[in-house]
């Protein structure tokens, strides 16, 4: 997380309701020789105390993880490169704008029974984003090609101690450079969903003059 408290100021039920919206993160645990790293989908409590998810069993981190261990989880959201030409301000150097929320906790493996209702939810949660189509169920699926595929995976639950967010949309700028280069952004944008991006530095408030 950048240590600019200019940054850090974003409310902790926005933050959750961001990282609940976002339901994708990259999952972080230690390693013997590297961090194990691993992208996965995740349904996070409303309250955001605990995220579920499930592993490939050959997934590294779920071959490893026998007890519970520290782990992060870490979603990132829209980003973009920033050009110091378009604060029109003199002395300024290039950066990178982006939104990010880290969920750090304990991940620890739960009963296999209760993987197929995780699924459910999982699927449910994407599926009902997608109307008006039919929402897909498992039941569509033959009871065979659903047992060996319920086989290959394991169900993960990383309970939530701590949630940090990172909204750095150049708060720490006079608002007329911050908004110049939102407008930037918007037009020239290198990154992801750099229109989001825009709007989020437009909307954010400054802290100089």
């Amino acid at each position: 997380m950048h240590p600019n408290p200019a940054f850090r100021g974003t409310p902790a039920d926005t933050n959750i309701a961001f990282a609940r919206d976002r339901a994708f993160g990259t999952l972080a645990l230690n390693g013997a020789e590297t961090p194990m790293l691993s992208h996965v989908p995740f349904l996070l409590a409303e309250d955001g105390s605990h995220a579920d998810l499930h592993l490939v069993r050959s997934n590294p981190i779920s071959r490893s993880l026998k007890d519970p261990q520290p782990a992060t989880l870490a979603v990132t959201g829209p980003d973009s490169y920033i050009s110091p030409d378009w604060y029109a301000l003199d002395d300024q150097v290039p950066t990178w704008n982006y939104v990010a929320v880290h969920l750090t906790g304990t991940l620890a493996p739960l009963p296999d029974t209760d993987l197929p209702p995780l699924l459910e939810r999982l699927s449910t949660f994407f599926e009902t984003r997608l109307a008006p189509k039919p929402v897909w169920t498992m039941d569509k699926m033959q009871d065979e090609a659903l047992a060996r595929m319920l086989r290959m995976i394991r169900p993960f639950r990383l309970t939530i101690t701590d949630i940090q967010g990172t909204w750095k949309l150049n708060q720490n700028k006079p608002d007329a450079a911050r908004q110049g280069a939102a407008n930037h952004v918007a037009s020239d944008g290198i990154g992801a969903q750099t229109d989001l991006l825009a709007d989020l530095m437009h909307a954010a408030t400054g802290d100089t003059p």
